[in-house]
């Protein structure tokens, strides 16, 4: 009976090595490529000049960071506008392919400035969460040259809410408006392969549900519950840690899913009555 034991207990010594080292593979790969998950970036040449379908004039916009980084974003300038609208976008593509979406806010008679993260379209520069933040917060203090912080509404898609919600917690906006947002990025990750060790792993970690608590300006969260991105729970949590005293909003689609919540007619009426208070006008 021994003599069968050995040979069984060493084909499970040898199965749980296997299993381990894939296991510890796996953790390296994670390490060492995350980037490249997180940040689905697409350049764009120097020489590429921006057009978009509605038409819109719009103008290139450089920035030269502390570090030597040189930072890009696109204004969408309107006629007598009300407020300016910076647009954090999400983790894909680049403004070529984010400009599109400014005209919903440009109808509503705010200027748009959608900047790019480091590595994206014509951004360079070294990429590190402290260096997005910092970045971030440089855009801010852009838009301040021209308008007044109570002219400013903070907006941010996705990834673009890790980059959002600190710059409203560090200053003085009119409002933070965020579109499927979540928590941290510990959350989102843990949706996508919940066995590897995220908190020892992620360099970056966005987390949102630290920065909310400090945030005083209204808050409006929209999110839907078949997002299979960013996990809808995400977004409860991020919305339950905004401070009781500051007004809040939470619009939940319960067909939505991560980047058709625009297709929704209600989505439009509550960014309308939000961002210029015409619905509220008329049922006052």
């Amino acid at each position: 009976m021994a003599r069968y034991l050995c040979p069984m207990w060493l084909a499970l010594i040898t199965l749980l090595a296997v299993v381990l080292a894939a296991y510890a593979g796996l953790v390296v790969f994670y390490w060492l490529f995350q980037e490249r998950f997180i940040f689905i970036r697409f350049r764009v040449g120097d020489r590429y000049r921006f057009r978009f379908r509605h038409g819109l004039p719009v103008e290139e916009v450089y920035l030269d960071a502390p570090d030597g980084a040189r930072l890009h974003a696109l204004r969408f300038r309107v006629e007598a506008p009300r407020g300016l609208l910076l647009y954090y976008h999400g983790n894909t593509g680049s403004v070529r392919r984010w400009g599109r979406y400014a005209h919903r806010f440009t109808a509503l008679g705010y200027e748009v400035l959608m900047p790019d993260p480091r590595g994206y379209g014509k951004s360079r520069g070294r990429l590190s969460e402290r260096a997005l933040m910092a970045d971030a917060q440089q855009w801010y203090e852009h838009a301040k040259l021209a308008w007044p912080e109570e002219d400013i509404v903070v907006y941010g898609r996705s990834l673009g809410s890790g980059l959002a919600t600190p710059v409203a917690a560090n200053n003085r906006p009119r409002m933070l408006v965020l579109e499927t947002p979540f928590a941290n990025l510990y959350d989102v990750a843990t949706h996508y392969l919940p066995i590897l060790p995220y908190r020892l792993l992620l360099r970056y970690r966005f987390r949102n549900d630290r920065a909310i608590v400090r945030v005083q300006c209204p808050v409006y969260i929209f999110h839907g519950q078949r997002d299979t991105v960013v996990p809808y729970a995400s977004a409860l949590k991020l919305y339950a840690a905004v401070p009781a005293h500051v007004q809040r909003e939470m619009f939940t689609f319960p067909k939505g899913l991560h980047s058709d919540l625009s297709r929704f007619a209600r989505f439009n009426r509550l960014m309308r009555r939000i961002l210029t208070g015409e619905e509220a006008q008329r049922e006052a």
